[in-house]
């Protein structure tokens, strides 16, 4: 998986298409990721008390992760995730500018 928690992302399909955010959660299994203000869910929640009143709930849920693509720092556009090798190190560049993201 070539995203982080705490990467700026854009969305590139669906009805988010355009949105920015942060990843705030990533699930490897599901290939899904959850970020801040995309694909927000509205819940309606019964009272559970007497006398307490019903509520909706506004909550994040996952997107896929084949909707998103990184966003480089250096270009500011959405670009492909690479890897470089240096030693034993890998780190992720940016396959539009080279720059490590």
């Amino acid at each position: 998986m070539k995203l982080k928690t705490g990467d700026n992302i854009i969305v590139t399909s669906g009805k988010e298409k355009g949105k920015k955010g942060k990843i705030t959660k990533v699930y490897p299994v599901d290939l899904k990721v959850v970020v801040e203000g995309v694909n927000i869910r509205k819940r309606h929640k019964k009272p559970t008390k007497s006398g307490e009143k019903g509520q909706i709930i506004e909550k994040q849920s996952p997107i896929a992760l084949g909707n998103v693509q990184l966003i480089c720092s250096k270009c500011n556009k959405a670009v492909r995730v690479g890897y470089k090798m240096e030693g034993k190190n890998k780190t992720r560049i940016c396959k539009k500018c080279g720059e490590e993201t």
